[in-house]
């Protein structure tokens, strides 16, 4: 839950960062060419904090967007396009730029509402002051959830930005991160009266639109319904293990002849255990451990690669009991070929660059 500083709870959820992706069975806003490029990320880890370049190549293909090399313009171009709301769900908000962004739509007379993870003062607090006094409605986010992880906006009630990142600029130049901008209107409605609720502290089941996957309602199961039900292969990216059921189901899925490769962080040996335990069983382990460096915060899942029946999930849960079952999080499943295939070549990297496990 806490990026490279004290990690206070080691089954909390963390944050992720950014990705514009289609949503199978939703219609998504396309980008009118693909944008190539090298991504400018951190040194990945090598036992330093500068390392070797995790460099995918990749920053953009159709709807998908790859942090760190993308920026975060496409964030504040729909902010400063929007018309009459942006609903914000954010668990830690520390960029000026989206900040004024923000105010500014508001002056036009754009009604701006922001949900801040109240557990994370430390980080928001000055978000939240400059929200309050800038005419943004600004709460804290409801006690019912342990952290509220969840990183989106809503735009016009048309258009949600569903983010493994946080707005937190800091990390912008060394996390791998995705977003998605989802135009599917059971989605963004299902997002929107969450937020609703969420923001009035109500108690709601979200609705699970096209394709989305909630915490606490459903992402175990959904997420273990994408592993158990993998034939070929596995490519995850995960900050965090700890959720022994999700260990277990990557356990099974190699004994049975999938090929399971996970791409992660493990600084200070935290999760030592968790991937010697994996090792065992067949998965192969790639990860970063800089403090400074190139860092694993995106949450994915891409099952079955180059096959007909492949999906991948993308979103802000972890693989930790917090996260999966106490957190308010968001995130999507989609089986877009140009996501698809995008990822699997920023995994490839990835993979390679990291320390890998023996």
């Amino acid at each position: 839950m806490f990026r490279r500083n004290a990690r206070a709870a080691a089954s909390a959820a963390v944050c992720v960062a950014a990705v514009m992706l289609a949503v199978a069975g939703c219609k998504m806003d396309q980008p009118a060419a693909a944008q190539g490029g090298a991504a400018q990320g951190g040194g990945a880890d090598t036992g330093s904090a500068a390392g070797v370049t995790a460099d995918a190549g990749i920053t953009r293909s159709g709807p998908l967007v790859i942090e760190p090399g993308a920026g975060f313009s496409p964030v504040y171009s729909l902010i400063n396009g929007a018309r009459h709301s942006i609903d914000v769900t954010m668990y830690e908000f520390a960029d000026t730029t989206a900040e004024h962004d923000l105010a500014e739509a508001a002056k036009r007379g754009v009604l701006v509402q922001v949900i801040l993870d109240e557990k994370e003062k430390s980080v928001n607090s000055g978000a939240y002051s400059y929200f309050r006094d800038n005419g943004i409605k600004v709460v804290w986010s409801s006690s019912r959830f342990t952290y509220t992880h969840q990183k989106t906006l809503v735009i016009d009630g048309s258009q949600a930005v569903i983010m493994t990142a946080n707005l937190t600029s800091k990390y912008y130049s060394t996390s791998r991160d995705f977003l998605v901008i989802d135009t599917n209107h059971a989605d963004v409605t299902a997002i929107t009266a969450v937020f609703n609720a969420d923001f009035a502290h109500h108690a709601i089941t979200p609705g699970e639109g096209a394709d989305l996957v909630w915490s606490p309602t459903d992402s175990q199961d959904k997420l273990l319904g994408l592993i158990n039900g993998a034939t070929s292969s596995l490519r995850i990216y995960s900050e965090e293990m700890g959720d022994t059921t999700v260990e277990n189901a990557l356990i099974k899925a190699a004994k049975r002849g999938v090929d399971v490769q996970v791409c992660g962080e493990n600084e200070d040996g935290e999760y030592d255990s968790a991937f010697a335990k994996l090792a065992r069983a067949g998965v192969h382990i790639s990860y970063y451990r800089s403090s400074t460096g190139f860092y694993i915060h995106g949450k994915v899942i891409e099952a079955d690669y180059g096959t007909g029946h492949a999906k991948i999930f993308i979103g802000s849960e972890n693989f930790s009991s917090t996260s999966l079952n106490h957190n308010r999080e968001l995130g999507l499943i989609t089986s877009n070929s140009a996501v698809l295939s995008a990822m699997a070549s920023t995994f490839k990297a990835d993979f390679s660059n990291g320390t890998h496990w023996t």
